[in-house]
């Protein structure tokens, strides 16, 4: 291993890249522990804290020589949380739950949507002034929500959605659709 003395100026990127890494990893880490991945969570946790002592050691050991490191390290957290964020969005662990309601009677919204195999709850409801309203409730895997928008807003341009995250989902859960991949195995039990 070269000894880091001898290439002063690599250690300022070396400091950055660790950094992004170290914070994107407990940004990721935070939210998929929210999400009820404990034994992920707990992984992506000892990785962070391996980066952020190795990055923090050597801030600290040439911060005298090499202030700059300091604006190294406090770019990288920026950084990290920017790259964290976008990575959870990527991933798209967990599942959604999508409310929609439609003015429009000839919609067929929910209709449409069991046809293309989504799981609907459709209630009658009444809107502004008492008009009749369609509303409708699908759960769906993170990843898979914005085609199930756009699929909504093509069966009926005026509806009115909105996304909540769902952290627990208890029942019939035969007719949800699988959870796949590596993060399965370390899914809340």
């Amino acid at each position: 291993m070269i000894p880091v003395d001898l290439i002063p100026w690599l250690l300022a990127p070396a400091i950055f890249i660790a950094r992004v890494a170290d914070v994107s990893l407990g940004t990721v880490r935070i939210i998929i522990g929210f999400r009820g991945y404990r034994w992920l969570a707990a992984l992506i946790g000892f990785v962070e804290a391996l980066i952020w002592v190795l990055a923090v050691r050597q801030v600290l050991l040439h911060l005298d020589a090499q202030p700059w490191l300091a604006v190294a390290y406090a770019s990288g957290f920026a950084g990290g949380n920017y790259l964290g964020i976008s990575l959870e969005r990527r991933l798209g662990v967990g599942r959604e739950l999508v409310r929609a309601i439609s003015y429009r009677e000839d919609a067929g919204l929910a209709g449409a949507l069991r046809e293309a195999g989504y799981r609907v709850v459709e209630l009658e409801g009444r809107g502004k002034g008492g008009r009749r309203v369609q509303v409708i409730y699908v759960v769906e895997q993170r990843r898979k929500v914005p085609a199930l928008i756009a699929r909504i807003a093509a069966l009926d341009p005026e509806v009115i959605y909105t996304v909540a995250d769902v952290k627990t989902h208890v029942g019939e859960e035969g007719d949800l659709p699988p959870e796949t991949g590596f993060s399965l195995r370390f899914k809340r039990k």
